[in-house]
């Protein structure tokens, strides 16, 4: 009769059980990750109505040469050199070391059916949080060691009555495991069943690929990931993903024996951001689909840093990416990963060394490539709206041609009917008729009023400090950015498109549009004003054109007619020494009064008096 005895205290199954991981998916990661390193070609993941069922067709485990006995010592070391770092077959490198993984079923379920066979010799017995009789653990017999889908050898892990569930969908349970087990392929597939559902592993996720905007990758073995990313902007495709050399930095440290050596960090893998983050709800159980993840020997173990490297950034949200870091498993060196395979120590000095490389380097680079992707895009949809543009005057000016000529026919043969000497108020009545008669629908107007810019910010680049402060109120008081025209904005929507100049943008919509909308400006004046050729320009044709304006302007200029000189305007001091801007307190609710001037004239909602002043506060010094 053979005996399966447990080499633990019995107790520390009931602590660690239900607490050593917090995830379905950790935990079929740990039972796949056995089954790899068992030399298996199939993992099947079975979902019935009272168990989870894990087999694989790896070698198996004999009682009778000892493979039980190794297993059930619990916390057992698996390797400490690269002599005993491979499976058995030498083909793989092992991914177990702490040998707690094979408690990870108990944090589903209260006992744990290992059935296994290997050689035609089969053995079996319920691993339990808390054992029948001291460290021994009950046997299950050869005529109830059935297995699903293994024929010849492997083992089957049996999760009786699990306290967690799989994803309603297969799919999601797909998606799920690629994202903290990507190492599949045909040597090694993941078969997911539920009835009469099938779902099989057999290759990475190439669909998340498709998906992203941007992306790096590091070493030839990602990079024909590259080809699989959308070619958004063609010739600027080489700015947007690249592939680089693995990343290599030198670092000493002692091993096992506490002997220092010198390796090599290495870093392999890529990372990206997506195109958007629409209909990316996630499941509760579900993993967030923005996420860096650290894999070593191919098995992830963290499986996301983004919090830790992250500044909070809005476009962080888009980021996603896979670093292979095998070092952090290397047998000689000291074991790194927290007991529940869920992070590492983060003071370990090949953890410092990641986490530096990714916040200060790698973070902010893939977080460029995504803010010019979204700077082409903004200029792709702007031009895009100024051809429309050019393209609904050409429309109008077309309709207005040809209504002035139906009119003027249709008025001059009625004319011709009644008699010039008709009396004038018939002749009115004509003219009246012919034009209603004539009237074409009109409608495109107010489509070409709605695509103009409502505001211009006439400013020169020296005094950016206090544009960029009224554009920051206008906003704030909800004025679309897109309605307001200022060529230095930081925000790319604001600017005229690229290759225009912002006189031919006024020409082509206002000087010569045959919509009477009118543009109204905001100057920026100071002593830089009388300096810049194009602000005087902007003034006279402000003028010209009878537009309105307000004024915002910096000692010890003094506003001139054609401006309105006459109106009170707002004063900004600026510090000679170190070109800092402040305000009294007089001036502050000056400016307030006139951002709230334009959002009436213009039909904003504005906000209160009170909410732009401690808005305004936050943004320059009030005195």
């Amino acid at each position: 009769m053979k005996e399966y005895q447990l080499n633990v205290d019995p107790r520390i199954l009931e602590l660690l059980g239900p607490n050593l991981y917090t995830n379905i998916y950790y935990v079929l990661a740990e039972l796949i990750a056995n089954a790899y390193d068992a030399d298996a070609k199939n993992v099947y993941i079975i979902s019935n109505k009272d168990d989870i069922r894990v087999e694989d067709d790896g070698h198996g485990m004999s009682y009778n040469n000892g493979d039980i006995k190794k297993f059930l010592n619990v916390a057992g070391v698996s390797r400490n050199s690269e002599d005993d770092s491979f499976s058995r077959s030498g083909q793989r490198r092992k991914m177990g070391r702490k040998g707690v993984g094979k408690l990870a079923a108990l944090s589903v379920s209260e006992s744990v059916d290992i059935l296994t066979i290997s050689n035609s010799e089969k053995s079996g017995f319920v691993l339990a949080r808390r054992p029948l009789e001291g460290n021994k653990l009950q046997p299950i017999s050869d005529n109830d060691i059935k297995f699903e889908k293994i024929t010849e050898q492997g083992t089957a892990i049996v999760m009786k009555n699990p306290q967690y569930r799989l994803h309603k969908t297969l799919a999601a349970v797909k998606r799920n495991l690629l994202k903290i087990f990507p190492l599949v392929n045909k040597d090694f597939k993941i078969h997911i069943i539920r009835g009469t559902e099938k779902e099989c592993i057999d290759s990475f996720d190439d669909n998340i690929m498709k998906e992203l905007c941007t992306l790096i990758t590091f070493g030839d073995e990602y990079s024909n990931l590259l080809s699989l990313v959308p070619n958004y902007y063609p010739t600027r495709r080489a700015e947007l993903v690249e592939n680089r050399a693995v990343y290599t930095e030198p670092l000493t440290m002692k091993d096992n024996n506490n002997e220092e050596h010198e390796y090599s960090l290495v870093i392999a893998g890529w990372i990206g951001t997506y195109k958007t983050t629409r209909g990316r709800k996630a499941e509760l159980t579900d993993f967030p689909d923005n996420f860096i993840s650290l894999y070593a020997n191919k098995k992830m173990g963290e499986f996301n840093v983004l919090p830790i490297v992250g500044q909070n950034k809005l476009n962080e949200v888009y980021v996603v990416g896979e670093l292979h870091i095998d070092l952090f498993e290397l047998s000689e060196l000291p074991d790194m990963a927290l007991s529940n395979r869920q992070g590492y120590k983060s003071d370990d000095p090949r953890y410092e060394k990641v986490i530096a490389y990714v916040r200060n380097t790698l973070l902010p680079e893939i977080l460029r490539k995504r803010d010019l992707y979204a700077d082409l895009t903004k200029a792709q949809k702007k031009q895009e709206a100024t051809n429309q543009q050019k393209k609904n005057e050409a429309e109008l000016k077309k309709q207005i041609d040809t209504f002035r000529q139906n009119a003027s026919k249709i008025a001059s043969e009625s004319i011709n009917r009644i008699g010039a000497n008709a009396p004038k108020d018939v002749i009115q009545q004509v003219i009246f008729d012919s034009i209603n008669t004539s009237t074409l629908d009109l409608g495109i107007k107010s489509i070409i009023d709605s695509q103009k810019k409502k505001i211009l910010i006439s400013q020169t680049y020296p005094d950016k400090a206090l544009a960029d402060i009224v554009y920051k109120m206008l906003v704030f008081n909800n004025t679309p950015e897109e309605d307001i025209l200022y060529t230095n904005c930081d925000d790319e929507v604001c600017r005229v498109p690229e290759g225009s100049s912002v006189y031919g943008y006024l020409r082509d919509f206002f000087v010569d549009s045959y919509s009477t909308q009118k543009i109204f400006v905001l100057f920026i004046t100071s002593e830089n004003t009388k300096q810049s050729w194009g602000a005087i320009t902007e003034v006279g044709a402000s003028w010209i054109t009878q537009i309105d304006h307000k004024i915002f302007n910096i000692p010890p200029f003094r506003p001139e007619h054609p401006l309105d000189d006459e109106s009170q305007w707002h004063v900004t001091n600026k510090d000679i020494s170190n070109s800092e801007l402040s305000m009294s307190a007089l001036s502050a609710d000056i400016f307030c009064q006139k951002i709230e001037a334009v959002c009436d004239e213009i039909g904003y909602v504005k906000k209160s008096r009170q909410e732009n002043k401690q808005y305004l506060q936050k943004l320059v010094e009030i005195k």
